[in-house]
């Protein structure tokens, strides 16, 4: 039994040291429209007339990241809802031993360089410990009676990726996210918040999907809840697995055109099977391992339309979820049985709605028909070794057969396995050797393109996201960075033109590939 201590180690220990960012300005005065005279009759009603400026286009602010935790439960808080529209607020839950303490809002983005805006700050709010975690015995799922300390407003919040900031008057520090969504998605590149996934490794109050406080597997949640705070800093999934992607998404906007983003989070898309309507492409970013079947079904809907997909790391659609609502509303309880699939009240009686892995019993639907690729194992560190270097995913670049870059393949890392659902055409764009559990195979990056037009894109490593800037650990550092942010530019940029397919095809070369016929790997090192 492979323990989840061990794993989570590989998975999110990383500091979210990310570079922060400056203070919001005022827009430009257009020079080709000067104001009015001052002798001028409309000089003492009409404003001069300001030309927008691109939100990131804006300054950031350098200090928005945390520089001192303080201690474990010194503040800390939630939200009471994971999304919203703009100009809907949501309450804030925070607990605190220190006297008072403050909120600041901050959209994350590019911003000069920077990396965040603040938007918008609460005056000093009244602190207070608020009552300690509650278990439910029969899944042991950890929960809060907390009561909402502000109502925060998202009035002139435009959609995007927040860090709520908590600085207690002590200097104690925490995140706290939350997505503002998009109204729509029409044209759009939609990048997408995996909050299911945050919170399924989600250790507060001493459980998550993995583990206990034994650190023992057989102790773990079943079902974890929204209504906690997150463990470490607050956001450290985030930081980790989605951060770069947002701020080179957004870098591009001012020097691509044809490119718009929208927003959402994973319960945004299991809820709403129209919410990818026209849309471009849907970005899974770094860690997306957890999906509900109405997820699934809505995001395969849109490719079958033409919607483009891109997953930016390794891992992605692995369990099977189901979601409950707690006190505080829908969507707030994750449910994933995994390997105690049995003992899910679903089992026997609705089995498509069972919460084991997509893969297994008791209704098997591997991942790989959407996704190209199929999870393989953990952990890995291995170089990544270009296969295909004439597709367009590697135009810029100037790699050649056989290039490779170092650390660039883990911690977990998918394949093309021709055992399982494989769409065709798929081309296998990166074939890498490792050694996983002491069992040798290869990580694959691999493009498949769909009938409905739709272009695929899965980069097969869990580190293709932290390596975008180079800000993350692991060794990747040199020629590296600069690869992956041209191939993930790449992506998006042909993704957002729409259904790629007849523009960037594949060219398939699995049976060139002579790829293994199942897994080296035993099933049970996969919990």
């Amino acid at each position: 039994m492979q323990r989840k201590t061990t794993r989570r180690a590989f998975l999110g220990m990383a500091a979210a040291g990310v570079a922060g960012a400056a203070a919001a300005a005022a827009v430009a005065v257009d020079r080709d429209h000067p104001p009015a005279p001052a002798d001028h009759p409309l000089a003492l009603t009409a404003r001069p007339w300001r030309k927008p400026v691109p939100e990131n286009s804006l300054p950031g602010d350098p200090d928005w990241e945390i520089r001192h935790l303080g201690g474990e439960h010194e503040i800390e808080g939630y939200t009471g809802k994971a999304s919203v529209l703009t100009g809907e607020s949501f309450p804030l839950f925070v607990s605190t031993t220190s006297t008072g303490f403050r909120v600041t809002a901050f959209r994350l983005g590019w911003y000069q360089g920077d990396g965040a805006r603040k938007l918008w700050q609460s005056r000093t709010l009244r602190g207070g410990a608020q009552g300690s975690a509650t278990l439910v015995a029969d899944t042991n799922t950890v929960q809060t009676r907390w009561d909402p300390v502000v109502d925060v407003p998202t009035d002139d919040w435009p959609p995007g990726a927040y860090l709520l900031r908590l600085d207690a008057d002590s200097g104690a520090q925490r995140y706290v996210p939350v997505t503002v969504r998009s109204a729509g998605t029409h044209g759009k590149v939609v990048l997408k918040s995996c909050v299911q996934t945050w919170q399924a490794y989600n250790t507060w109050g001493g459980y998550d999907l993995y583990v206990g406080p034994d650190g023992e597997y057989g102790d773990r949640s079943l079902a974890v809840s929204l209504d906690r705070p997150y463990d470490l800093n607050g956001a450290d999934m985030f930081l980790t697995y989605e951060r770069n992607i947002v701020k080179l998404a957004e870098y591009m906007l001012g020097t691509d055109p044809g490119l718009e983003l929208a927003y959402v989070s994973s319960m945004d898309i299991a809820a709403d099977p129209h919410l990818l309507d026209g849309a471009s492409a849907l970005v899974s970013m770094g860690h997306d391992e957890y999906w509900t079947p109405a997820e699934r079904a809505n995001v395969t809907a849109a490719r079958n339309r033409g919607v483009n997909l891109a997953f930016m790391g390794a891992n992605a659609m692995f369990r099977r979820t189901r979601l409950d609502k707690t006190p505080l509303g829908d969507a707030r309880l994750v449910i994933c049985y995994k390997t105690d699939y049995t003992q899910d009240p679903m089992y026997g009686v609705h089995d498509a709605l069972v919460t084991s892995d997509w893969r297994d019993p008791p209704d098997p639907d591997p991942e790989s028909s959407l996704i190209g690729t199929i999870y393989e194992g953990y952990p890995v560190d291995a170089s990544y070794v270009v296969v295909s270097p004439s597709s367009w995913v590697f135009n810029g670049t100037g790699v050649r057969a056989g290039d490779s870059f170092a650390n660039l393949v883990g911690v977990e890392y998918d394949r093309v396995d021709p055992a399982y659902p494989v769409e065709r055409p798929i081309e296998v764009l990166s074939h890498s050797p490792l050694v996983c559990e002491g069992a040798s195979s290869y990580g694959d990056s691999a493009y498949y393109t769909h009938a409905s037009g739709a272009g695929v894109f899965n980069s097969g490593t869990m580190r293709w996201v932290e390596a975008i800037y180079g800000d993350q650990p692991h060794g990747i550092a040199g020629k590296t960075p600069g690869f992956v942010r041209q191939v993930t530019m790449n992506v998006l940029r042909a993704f957002a033109e729409g259904p790629a397919a007849h523009r960037y095809p594949a060219r398939d070369n699995l049976d060139a590939m002579h790829e293994p016929y199942g897994s080296p790997i035993e099933p049970g090192t996969l919990q």
